[in-house]
């Protein structure tokens, strides 16, 4: 199946990102900055900040979170950039996919030759209850917010749906946020840097050290299963089940085909593109599905020629353990009602048939909304040089995904790599 190609080839030629978690001493200027010098030493043969010709943005809701708007043009001047073109791009936790999916067709129709990707969100300054509302601002206020919906109660929401419909084991969850915490826990960015059983390591050891009782998890499920280790937040998803609050920022330089031999010897090509929309939750007709992100997905498959068994490994949008399963089920990795049993049988892990998430996901790596599209894309770039140390797939990589979604599925994009020989 193919569909519609890219007007001109485009290439990413240099990626970065700063460490996500939580930098009080911090603002989002200071983030992209470290991210930018990140994607610069990327770059082996050539750079030269006024080759950029354009700056993307995504960036969420630093209105809210750092009461500064109109971020883009403070952000290009902080880093050198003006008089480009800059431009900040809103679309929930989708903002940076959509910010690079704006510059890969800006790039195609040959209005730019260069220009610089990046996402950012400096989300820890509020306190968590004013965090929560304003993310929920991504939803619809008119309808969902009013009856008391947040989202971790919108997903739970889905994820309810999803064990009734498919009698699915909701073990499956804590499968994906532990093999989640494994990969993260060999990427230095991430936020969480630990396994779970490195998590239940040092609650054992605080325990000795005070001198009170010592937990008897023997398991990494006994711990997940503990409501008082892991609480439930909104049925039937824990505190594990989330994806946290951070800061962080991602950045690249994509170029025109042409021009990709100028920068690194070895770019990775943008070979497919999809994004799509849909409605609140409550109108959807299922519950178990994004639709959204099968029609993106659908259009970038088409439009790369290939079909999801020769995607040799995804970064999906897993802001809740949930939103994993029914990703790897949009983006026909796995057959509806399956996805829960591919995670409890490890076919996600990196060892396993379809990888998902090998960089920790949002839920171990962090989430700072604007930033995530974008450092998926540091992670694809990593696995396609064969840099990304233990965490590194075995074997020839050919083609990765990456699927990044705003809200419950209103926005939804996914791009899809290529590293040529």
């Amino acid at each position: 199946m193919t569909g519609k190609k890219l007007a001109r080839n485009v290439a990413v030629v240099g990626v970065g990102m700063s460490k996500f978690g939580v930098f009080p001493e911090k603002t989002s200027r200071d983030l992209f900055v470290e991210a930018y010098r990140d994607l610069i030493s990327s770059i082996e043969n050539h750079f030269a900040p006024e080759d950029i010709q354009a700056f993307f943005m995504g960036n969420f809701t630093s209105d809210q979170f750092e009461k500064q708007g109109h971020l883009a043009p403070i952000i290009t001047s902080w880093i050198g950039l003006s008089p480009v073109a800059s431009m900040r791009i809103e679309d929930a936790c989708a903002s940076g996919g959509v910010a690079l999916h704006q510059a890969i067709l800006a790039v195609a129709s040959g209005q730019f030759d260069v220009v610089l990707v990046g996402g950012v969100e400096k989300m820890t300054d509020l306190p968590t209850a004013e965090v929560t509302n304003a993310l929920a601002s991504a939803a619809d206020t008119l309808f969902e917010i009013p009856a008391g919906f947040t989202f971790p109660g919108l997903y739970a929401t889905m994820a309810t749906a999803y064990l009734e419909k498919y009698d699915a084991d909701p073990d499956a969850f804590a499968r994906v946020a532990i093999k989640n915490h494994s990969n993260g826990a060999l990427n230095d960015k991430a936020q969480f840097n630990q396994t779970i059983q490195d998590v239940i390591a040092g609650k054992k050891a605080k325990a000795i050290k005070k001198g009170i009782p010592v937990p008897s998890w023997e398991t990494e499920m006994e711990f997940m299963q503990d409501p008082k280790a892991n609480p439930m937040i909104a049925w039937p998803l824990r505190l594990f089940d989330c994806s946290p609050i951070s800061d962080g920022a991602a950045a690249l330089l994509l170029v025109s085909e042409d021009l990709a031999a100028k920068y690194t010897q070895h770019p990775i090509f943008v070979a497919g593109v999809g994004q799509a929309s849909d409605g609140a939750l409550a109108e959807r007709d299922s519950l178990t599905e994004i639709a959204s992100a099968s029609k993106a997905a659908q259009q970038a498959y088409a439009m790369a020629g290939i079909t999801p068994d020769d995607i040799d490994f995804a970064e999906v949008h897993d802001c809740f353990t949930i939103a994993e399963i029914i990703a790897s089920e949009d983006l026909g990795f796995f057959p509806r009602g399956e996805g829960w049993k591919a995670a409890l049988e490890g076919q996600t892990a990196r060892t396993g048939l379809h990888p998902i998430n090998t960089s920790g996901g949002l839920k171990s790596k962090g989430h700072p909304v604007g930033a995530s599209g974008v450092a998926q894309v540091v992670e694809v770039w990593k696995q396609f040089h064969g840099v990304a140390g233990d965490r590194q797939l075995p074997g020839e990589l050919k083609y990765a995904l990456t699927h990044n979604v705003g809200g419950t599925g209103q926005t939804a994009v996914v791009h899809i790599f290529e590293k040529r020989n």
